[in-house]
């Protein structure tokens, strides 16, 4: 069985956002790039079905410029098996269908048992790509799973909804999605991160996957992304004094009716 995990580098959650000139997207010169938190859910959680069952090989697959063979390496360095990059650093932009356009065209050339991908990506946060993949390659999406079971070409979920949870089962071939809380993901260790440097990636152009450059310029955008704005500032809040509780809810009483108008 070929598990292929899907992995995005995004921005460190610690590092510092600015805007760039263009008023359109993120000055990028100091970001510290980082595989997508819930795509290491899905990286974990292949490496646990590789140690559980036999004949398992877990494929690695990110678009991007040379840059992010950094994620490609690092799986190497918790125990992937292969590692693919799609060349897109001639692309200017990508929205969501054209990602999922160039990663499913992908996973037909190679192949795939089970998809797994982050339920989000914590930049743009918008939850589209590993659908739109599920659709374009005909296959059962269970997205936002806690917990899965592979038996006899059936994958049996416990998929958190709001509310509760949902137990769910498909046949394989089919793309999962995992979030917080299916498992907690391992670190690599110094020899393994020293290996993992020297071990090749594979890259695969556009034209490897049946596409031209020419089909992802800017018009044929069907999102684009207008402007970004910083967040308002908020206003600093109060602390309510007084030695004792009852004292600081007497204050804050006060405080609500006189100030705010809430009482």
């Amino acid at each position: 069985m070929n598990i292929v995990v899907l992995l995005k580098q995004v921005p460190d959650t610690e590092s510092v956002i600015e805007l760039s000139d263009s008023g359109v997207g993120i000055d990028t010169e100091e970001i510290k790039w980082v595989i997508n938190p819930y795509d290491e859910y899905s990286l974990e959680e292949a490496l646990l079905i590789k140690e559980s069952c036999e004949e398992v090989k877990v494929t690695v697959l990110t678009a991007g410029s040379v840059d992010a063979e950094k994620s490609i390496r690092t799986a190497y360095a918790l125990g992937a098996d292969e590692g693919i990059r799609i060349d897109t650093s001639e692309i200017p932009e990508l929205d969501s269908l054209g990602m999922a356009k160039i990663l499913s065209a992908a996973i037909e050339k190679i192949g795939g048992d089970l998809i797994l991908a982050g339920l989000r990506a914590v930049d743009d946060d918008n939850y589209q790509v590993p659908a739109m993949i599920a659709e374009r390659l005909g296959l059962p999406l269970v997205s936002g799973i806690l917990q899965q079971e592979i038996k006899s070409g059936v994958v049996f979920c416990r998929q958190g909804i709001e509310g509760g949870f949902a137990e769910v089962e498909a046949n394989l071939p089919a793309v999962l999605t995992t979030q917080k809380g299916i498992n907690e993901p391992r670190y690599p260790n110094m020899r393994a991160i020293m290996k993992a440097r020297k071990r090749d990636v594979e890259v695969l152009s556009l034209t490897d996957i049946g596409f031209e450059t020419a089909q992802f310029t800017a018009e044929n955008l069907l999102v684009k992304v207008v402007s970004l704005t910083y967040a308002a500032q908020r206003e600093p809040g109060k602390i309510v004094q007084g030695a004792t509780a009852a004292e600081k809810a007497i204050e804050l009483v006060n405080y609500l009716r006189q100030e705010t108008d809430v009482l």
